[in-house]
């Protein structure tokens, strides 16, 4: 099984100074069943994007999480251990030399910010590095070993999660990593190795015990020697015997929590928690561990609704920053607006706490109240607001206009996709045809994925005919091909905004369209994220894992992993600026001298006329 660390001792893969000198070095969703999800990590900030039972395509982060992403990758398989003088044995080419010299200046960078435990920033720079340089290991290696630390923190700090692992027994956890490991056997796309299974949640272990909040969480000021000799011999102890099944991998854990416990007094529960976060956060970047609390966020997600103030946030950072207000929220009636930050919420301080304890805060049952101390840096004031909980419903289609008024150009954007999606689309087609739509621009820029079966009916309605995605997993069950039906189809000439943040459900949508001849796709090539992940709940401990079941592929039988879909018509980056503008009341056309991609895409447009402007039944 591929995995993302490489076969070296684990205490390699840290640089010596990182680290302290005592370390190493260094929607309804039915019981036990699959959503199909599709969505890109962007630095674990957003979320994927999702199908029902069974075929979900890929997840971002990203989008981040308030919009979120979570997520992580699987550990210590590939060869990625070349050293420093193997990396830099190029040519003298003047080309080399200064690719050579860029590549170590990003790692270099990188290190910083690892050294300085800044693990969301660390894994958005290596994303962007290796992506200009996607054959170094050592870049990839350093985005593995920053996306566990940051997985491993991030856990720490979840409040709920803490108090399950307090509460239970050993046995209850180990019965959640037998349910856990076989389902991996089941359902996840690639074959698995027990023996990498369990090398991961070492990993897992390992790093939990280089994180202060850990060891102040759960070690009770442990000697820092003790934890360093353990750290030394776990490893061995781990991964010294043959482990072929996944009973082999319940006994060897089992006995990794006796010793945790005899030499360090670790609570069982908690080293055997690492073991589960290992089998599942490693596997890829997609794939994830959900605890209750993250599992029911993921289903608000796909149903497009949650209880809450109704605010999206910038992920990581306290106080906590407003990046948008949900309108019709209860924030927006209190009064908040985005750039607002939040300094306190119910007399708790958050950048005492940190940024994901304050977010979970904010959090309650409906109709509850919370009380926050909130900082404008528009007008320096700070103030009080009193805000109620209640169920806030998140709009995935937004910003439904005609975009030129003499040539009919329409304009729409879906920010993900969702349950709501395909009934919002159609409400905005109708309206934006009653107010003479001539042709029609989506903009799916910054779309980091969503439901598998909304993107599905979004370019159904499109598509007149012909394939729209397949998929391809282990198991004939998650085999499907998707097609068009021809009821129903809008024959509106179509242009498709795309960018390098468009994942998953998005391009699903963008491969449609441009394997089917149906539009033009402006902008940038999409972000390639390939892969349909389920969402499974287990019986052990109400929590849930999302794991990558299966990979989809673009009518035309194209992978979309690591690929992406390419534009029909590219604009450049440095030109491909989007400005939020509002609709002037003196022009027609909104914000295009400032948003170069949706410019030409008008101009696209304008080139197309309305064959037929309603639906074929």
């Amino acid at each position: 099984m591929a995995s993302w660390l490489g076969s070296v001792s684990f205490e390699t893969i840290f640089p010596p100074d990182l680290l302290c000198c005592e370390v190493l070095a260094h929607f309804p969703i039915r019981w036990n069943s699959a959503v199909a999800m599709t969505g890109t990590p962007k630095a674990a900030l957003r979320l994927g994007t999702f199908h029902s039972a069974r075929s979900l395509p890929t997840g971002t982060l990203f989008m981040s999480m308030c919009v979120r992403s979570l997520v992580l990758v699987l550990c210590l398989c590939c060869p990625f251990a070349t050293t420093y003088a193997q990396e830099n044995n190029y040519t003298a080419s003047g080309s080399e030399t200064t690719a050579s010299s860029e590549r170590e200046q990003l790692l270099e960078q990188g290190i910083l910010l690892e050294r300085q435990r800044r693990w969301a920033d660390a894994i958005q720079h290596y994303e962007s590095a290796t992506k200009l340089f996607s054959a170094d290991a050592k870049l990839s290696r350093r985005l593995s070993i920053t996306r566990l630390h940051y997985d491993v923190v991030r856990r720490t700090n979840d409040s709920g999660l803490n108090r399950v692992i307090s509460s239970v027994s050993v046995d209850d956890v180990l019965d959640l990593y037998s349910e856990v490991l076989a389902r991996l056997e089941t359902s996840y796309v690639d074959e698995i190795a027990m023996h990498d299974i369990v090398r991961s949640g070492t990993a897992y272990l390992e790093v939990a015990l280089t994180e202060p909040g850990f060891n102040d969480l759960f070690l009770n000021g442990q000697d820092n020697k003790a934890i360093d000799r353990f750290r030394n011999e776990i490893h061995k102890f781990t991964l010294n015997g043959r482990i072929k099944s996944r009973h082999d991998a319940r006994r060897v854990v089992a006995s990794a929590a006796r010793l945790a416990h005899q030499q360090l007094g670790l609570r069982p529960s908690a080293t055997v928690m690492q073991f589960v976060f290992g089998a599942v956060g490693l596997l890829d970047p997609y794939s994830s561990f959900l605890s209750s609390t993250e599992l029911n966020e993921v289903e608000s997600q796909i149903e497009g609704n949650f209880v809450g103030l109704g605010v999206a946030l910038k992920p990581h950072q306290a106080p906590l920053k407003i990046l948008n207000v949900i309108p019709g929220g209860p924030a927006l009636e209190a009064g908040l607006v985005a750039g607002d930050e939040i300094l306190q919420i119910d007399a708790v301080s958050c950048e005492e706490v940190g940024a994901e304890r304050s977010a979970d805060m904010l959090r309650g049952v409906e109709n509850s109240q919370v009380k926050l101390v909130v900082f404008r840096p528009s007008t320096r004031e700070t103030f009080e607001r009193q805000v109620r909980r209640r169920r806030v419903e998140v709009p995935s289609v937004e910003d439904v206009r005609i975009q030129d008024q003499a040539a009919g150009v329409a304009y729409l954007k879906i920010s993900s996709f969702q349950k709501t999606t395909a009934a919002e689309l159609d409400a905005a087609l109708w309206s934006l045809h009653g107010q003479g739509m001539q042709s029609l621009i989506v903009d799916l820029r910054g779309n980091p994925g969503g439901w598998l079966d909304a993107s599905v009916a979004a370019a159904d309605r499109f598509v007149a005919a012909g394939g729209i995605v397949s998929t391809r997993g282990k198991n004939g069950i998650e085999n499907q091909n998707y097609t068009a039906s021809r009821g129903g189809t809008w024959q509106v000439p179509l242009v498709v905004l795309i960018d390098d943040e468009s994942a998953s459900a998005s391009e699903i949508f963008a491969g449609a369209i441009r394997d089917n001849n149906r539009g033009e796709l402006v902008g940038l090539n999409t972000y390639g994220k390939g892969s349909v992940q389920g969402l499974f709940h287990t019986r052990a401990l109400g929590c849930g894992i999302r794991l990558t079941v299966s990979k989809f592929y673009s009518p035309s039988g194209r992978a979309i992993s690591k690929q992406g879909v390419q534009p029909t018509i590219a604009v450049e980056d440095s030109a491909n600026t989007r400005m939020v503008a509002k609709i002037p009341a003196s022009d027609s056309v909104v914000g295009v001298s400032k948003d170069r991609a949706l410019a030409v895409a008008v101009e696209q447009a304008k080139k197309q006329r309305l064959t037929a402007r309603i639906p074929r039944s």
